[in-house]
Order: C-alpha cells, then sequence, then structure tokens
C-alpha cells in the first residue's frame, strides 16, 4: 500500500538512478515487486520524481536566492522565516503537489489528509476531469502503419511456421 515504507523505497532506489544519471526512471505506480499497480503510488511517485530531478537540476545561486538583501536589511543571525525572500523562494528547491509542508495547524484544518489520501484526491479529479488530447492524424497515420505492418510479419511467420 501507498505507505511511508513506500515512500521511502520508491525514493531511495529512484534518487539512486537519478544521481547516476539515467533519462528515465521506471516503476511509477508499482508495490510488491511490481505485482501490484497503485494509482495513488504514481501519483506519489510522480511527486518524488519531480523533486529528484528538480535536484539534479542544481540549485541556482543568485544574489536572489541567497538572500543578499534579507541578510543585509535583517543581519545575520537573525530570523528569516518570516521575510518575504523566504517564502519567495521557497519552493525553488522543489514545488510537491503530494507533500503537504503546512504547520500542523493548517495540516489539521485541511483534513489531517496525509500523502496517500492527498494522492487519492488526484487520482480521482484526474479520472473525473481530465480530457486526453487526441493523437494528431499524421501521427495516428503512422501508428497504424507500423502496426498493420507488425501484424502481417507476424501473420507471415505463422503461417510459414504452420507449413512446415
Amino acid at each position: 500500500m501507498p505507505d511511508g515504507q513506500a515512500g521511502h523505497e520508491k525514493t531511495i532506489t529512484s534518487l539512486l538512478a537519478a544521481l547516476a544519471g539515467v533519462n528515465m526512471i521506471y516503476g511509477s505506480g508499482m508495490l510488491e515487486l511490481g505485482m501490484t499497480f497503485s494509482m495513488e503510488q504514481m501519483v506519489i511517485d510522480n511527486d518524488i520524481i519531480r523533486m529528484e530531478r528538480k535536484v539534479m537540476e542544481g540549485v541556482p545561486v543568485t544574489d536572489e536566492t541567497l538572500a543578499i538583501d534579507a541578510i543585509k536589511e535583517i543581519g545575520v543571525g537573525n530570523d528569516f522565516i518570516a521575510h518575504p525572500s523566504t517564502m519567495e523562494n521557497i519552493d525553488l528547491a522543489s514545488d510537491p503537489l503530494v507533500f503537504d509542508r503546512l504547520m500542523l495547524g493548517d495540516w489539521r484544518n485541511n483534513g489531517y489528509k496525509d500523502a496517500a489520501d492527498a494522492a487519492h484526491d488526484i487520482v480521482v479529479d484526474v479520472l473525473k476531469n481530465h480530457v486526453v488530447k487526441p493523437i494528431d492524424a499524421d501521427v495516428l497515420k503512422e501508428m497504424q502503419a507500423i502496426a498493420k505492418k507488425a501484424d502481417k510479419a507476424y501473420l507471415d511467420r505463422a503461417k510459414a511456421e504452420e507449413n512446415q
């Protein structure tokens, strides 16, 4: 089930792949070594992979992201949490859809949703509201030609084996 253990396992295995430089991470939504699939886990995995990809882009280092002006204004060793620049830059590292960064009171007021519950809400919304963009007619024609060619090759091989 999509829980803390699954999230940890997915993070560590996909992070190692990302750090190794792969260009595709597979297994989103898979549980039990791929024997089970969960749409909620796929949404959670998507968030994990988005966050890892963001990390792999590196950290932008500018006067704004280093908060040079805020440091001058507030002074070293003082409280930066309430400064507007902190909130402006908080999502630079990642901007998760599922993982909630609310303070405890706000999280409670929002209904106590853990990651699996938030993922479920996203799944329900996607199933209800997502509109699939039609495949471009030219691309569809090419796909059909490839499938027709593969079908013919298969039938020709099957016929040849039958005649042996």
